[in-house]
């Protein structure tokens, strides 16, 4: 894998749309996503959604259409060749994460395990 494929996110037109309405929502503008990868889950890793306006000196960014989604560069790692996608559907309305490097995910689709070998 190369540099730019480690650190390679693709956050869809959905998923900046969503953003922009929460921060106007929340009148802060300013606010990133932050995508980390966390242990535990039912699959042995887990997906965590929070909005920051910290920038930590380490944080990998990534643009769309003028909002940003962060993440550190352990949960990049997990993260390489994702996408970060906002669906609405009859059963939820939810941030998704398409992510080539898991091996299994459980059914909401927020868990996942990884052969570690690849990593």
């Amino acid at each position: 894998m190369t540099k730019n494929e480690a650190h390679n996110l693709t956050v869809t037109e959905n998923a900046a749309a969503r953003i922009a309405f929460l921060q106007k929502k929340h009148g802060k503008e300013a606010l990133a996503l932050r995508l980390t990868v966390l242990g535990g889950g039912c699959s042995g890793f887990q997906y965590q959604y929070d909005f920051d306006e910290t920038s930590k000196d380490d944080d990998i960014r990534f643009e769309k259409d003028g909002v940003f989604v962060v993440t550190d560069p352990i949960s990049m790692n997990y993260l390489a060749g994702s996408t970060l996608d906002y669906v609405e559907d009859l059963m939820a309305a939810a941030f998704k994460i398409d992510n080539p490097n898991a091996d299994t995910a459980c059914g909401c689709g927020n868990s996942f395990s990884i052969d570690m070998d690849n990593i």
